[in-house]
């Protein structure tokens, strides 16, 4: 006895490292999918493969995320989409990224057993593109920045480094590369540049709802193969 609490704490965190190094890497593979292969000429990979040198990915795992992303090599992974809702009727999107939906789809409906998958729940959410940023400037003015980049709308973000101002800023789908440059370009530190979804109207629950879908959606971001999780929770 003595220390093996150590050893177990060690094994929990390098497999929540593990997990953590598996969704950016597939945010690389994403990104360039979108785009160019070359960071330079795509801001989205550029923020991609940022974050994930600041969680230190190794270099040659990115680039073959890239290659990969590009047909140059390796399992072709695909974008699968699941809807429905979580429990208390919380609509909610989960996006995979997988090379075999065959495996995914059936885990999904297991996870899925408190809530209710395959109810289409598109129409409650706006498709945009969603740019998560700082600055330095405390002081900046959010709605300036946003028209400047052209973004169709902002909102700050809910901790942003002390002393920096914090954005998340929303784009038409085709803006999201543009103004995602531009605001690189302006001084800000772009944290997240993907598409995504947003709730038309976001749901309050009570206290002891909301821990019930914050543990069904808990146990679905767990999943080796999903990506990203959008839900009308407010």
């Amino acid at each position: 006895m003595g220390r093996q609490w150590l050893q177990k704490k060690r094994e929990i965190n390098a497999a929540k490292r593990g997990k953590i190094f598996t969704k950016l890497v597939r945010e690389i593979t994403v990104a360039a999918k979108s785009g160019s292969p070359d960071p330079a000429m795509n801001a989205r990979l550029a923020v991609a493969v940022e974050a994930a040198r600041k969680a230190s990915v190794p270099n040659d795992t990115i680039a073959r995320a890239i290659k990969k992303a590009s047909g140059g090599e390796g399992v072709d992974l695909e974008l699968v989409t699941f809807e429905g809702f979580a429990p208390h009727k919380v609509p909610v999107i989960v996006e995979c990224m997988t090379d075999n939906r065959n495996r995914t789809a059936p885990d999904m409906r297991v996870l899925f057993r408190d809530g209710q998958m395959g109810a289409k729940v598109g129409f409650f959410f706006d498709h945009v593109g969603l740019v998560e940023a700082t600055h330095a400037g405390a002081g900046t003015d959010l709605e300036s920045a946003a028209i400047e980049a052209g973004a169709q709308n902002v909102e700050p973000l809910e901790h942003p480094p002390e002393g920096q101002v914090g954005a998340r800023f929303f784009t038409d789908p085709t803006d999201l590369d543009a103004v995602t440059g531009v605001l690189r370009k302006s001084g800000w530190s772009v944290t997240a540049s993907e598409m995504g979804y947003l709730a038309k109207d976001a749901l309050e629950l009570p206290d002891d709802q909301r821990k019930d879908v914050e543990a069904f959606l808990e146990a679905i971001d767990d999943h080796d193969d999903v990506h990203r999780i959008y839900t009308a929770l407010k």
